[in-house]
């Protein structure tokens, strides 16, 4: 019975997740704001859970969230993360991860662009 239970715990515990709460506030551009903010539900900003097993890749997830595909309609986010619910930070100390997102200046500040 003590193999079984330990067997048991063992195989929880490897797939054993840790909390990774990263929020999104994403500023439109002009006139974009339903369609920039339907991804939150129609507001600006809101939480969504993320998979990680451990505070780094929670801080991986949330600099991927920074990602902005929709040049002509999003304009910026700030992307803020918890591990836990512990406050994360970039690697430079940063609240917004997207400060750090290496690809910022050509998918952000992008509206008139096409």
């Amino acid at each position: 019975m003590k193999k079984i239970v330990l067997l048991t715990t063992m195989i929880f515990s490897s797939f054993a997740f840790g909390e990774c709460i990263v929020k999104y506030e994403r500023t439109a551009c002009a006139g974009q704001e339903a369609i920039s903010y339907k991804k939150c539900g129609g507001e600006k900003t809101c939480v969504k859970k993320k998979r990680a097993k451990d505070e780094a890749k929670c801080k991986k997830a949330a600099t991927k969230s920074c990602k902005n595909k929709r040049l002509d309609i999003t304009k910026s986010k700030v992307i803020t993360a918890t591990w836990n619910g512990k406050k994360l930070l970039t690697d430079s100390g940063k609240a917004d991860f997207c400060l750090e997102y290496d690809k910022k200046d050509v998918e952000f500040n992008k509206c008139d662009a096409k």
